[in-house]
């Protein structure tokens, strides 16, 4: 199948970056042996704009992506993130081309009031939406009349590389990777288990406490030295929601603390992510984690094992191609258990 993939590709940093989840679905959809052309909206942008500047850019990008759409001929074309391509132009995309099956695939959270009015932006064009929020939660969209479906964070052999949960001799006890304080107070949760904790074990918060947040390599570098993680979204509660960050920690072998708010102990098996309720109850946790490095590695081991099983590249892609063609599911994806192929909950 041939698949034009719209989405921020990161190219003006140079490396400097996190490999994000649509460098990860561009992966697993080439890995299922499609043909994937990526189409950079942002970038392309930038280059075709006088003197670099994006937002100059604009009506050019939608010209490009259109003389890409006729180049290439996709089957199916996937729209992430973004505001440069117009709806306007995605029309007349399906007129010249009514035979091409459109969706958009939304990871960012429901919490950020823009992200709700976006997708609702795209339902009017697109065939089928895939949120990184559970189902439960979409219903807010059920009037739009679009298929809805969630997605998770994937996980890829090629980048969650490290298996921390079989290390004894990591320098690093807990870690924490943030960049955004908008819409958050999980700094609080940060300070509390500095204060409480920062005399007992090694906690390194990057982004916090007036240091850089990490990128690239230097990311990769603090997971590879880290036996446990906090994973604190902006906001808790929304049901199956996480950012990205709780796929890289599970993927890399390292335990994560989250939330017990989004209910995550429905989709994931027992003994692979700690729970808590408040910031008391985890900073018991991660005191008993701590002094019990073996029931550490076992959950690790754990979850890192049902990631790479369960929530790839390959069968993330696959269900976005299945869903998006409203073919029958080739796998049991334990993400869509709850919901019919056309988008409806069971």
């Amino acid at each position: 199948m041939r698949v034009l993939h719209i989405a921020y590709q990161q190219l003006r940093r140079y490396g400097k970056t996190r490999v994000s989840w649509a460098q990860k679905l561009s992966y697993g959809l080439i890995k299922n042996d499609h043909y994937v052309l990526d189409f950079s909206d942002r970038d392309i942008a930038a280059f075709e704009a006088p003197f670099g500047i994006r937002d100059l850019g604009h009506k050019k990008a939608n010209k490009r992506l259109l003389e890409t759409v006729e180049a290439a001929e996709p089957d199916l074309i996937i729209i992430g993130h973004g505001n440069i391509i117009t709806n306007e132009t995605l029309a007349e995309i399906k007129k010249r081309n009514p035979n091409a099956v459109l969706v958009h695939c939304n990871l960012d959270p429901l919490f950020v009031p823009e992200n709700d009015a976006k997708i609702r932006y795209r339902a009017e064009i697109c065939e089928a939406v895939f949120v990184s929020t559970g189902r439960k939660e979409l219903e807010r969209f059920k009037d739009t009349g679009v298929r809805l479906y969630h997605i998770p964070n994937p996980v890829d052999p090629s980048i969650e590389v490290y298996d921390n949960s079989q290390r004894t001799d990591l320098p690093v006890d807990l870690v924490f990777c943030s960049n955004s304080n908008d819409y958050t107070r999980r700094q609080e949760i940060v300070k509390e288990v500095k204060m409480r904790l920062g005399n007992e074990l090694v906690f390194k918060a990057h982004g916090s406490f007036g240091t850089p947040p990490v990128w690239g390599r230097d990311y990769d570098k603090a997971l590879s030295q880290s036996r446990m993680a906090l994973n604190l979204n902006r906001q808790e509660g929304d049901y199956w929601y996480s950012s990205e960050r709780m796929a890289q920690l599970a993927g890399n072998g390292i335990l994560p603390f989250t939330h017990e708010a989004a209910r995550f102990d429905e989709l994931l098996p027992p003994e692979t992510l700690v729970y808590f309720s408040d910031t008391d109850d985890l900073i018991n946790k991660i005191r008993e984690f701590h002094h019990d490095d073996a029931k550490r590695r076992h959950w690790a081991a754990r979850a890192r094992e049902f990631f790479h099983r369960e929530m790839n590249t390959r069968l993330f892609s696959q269900y976005i191609v299945e869903a998006s063609l409203m073919q029958p599911f080739s796998h049991d994806y334990v993400w869509a258990r709850d919901i019919n192929l056309d988008g409806s909950m069971k």
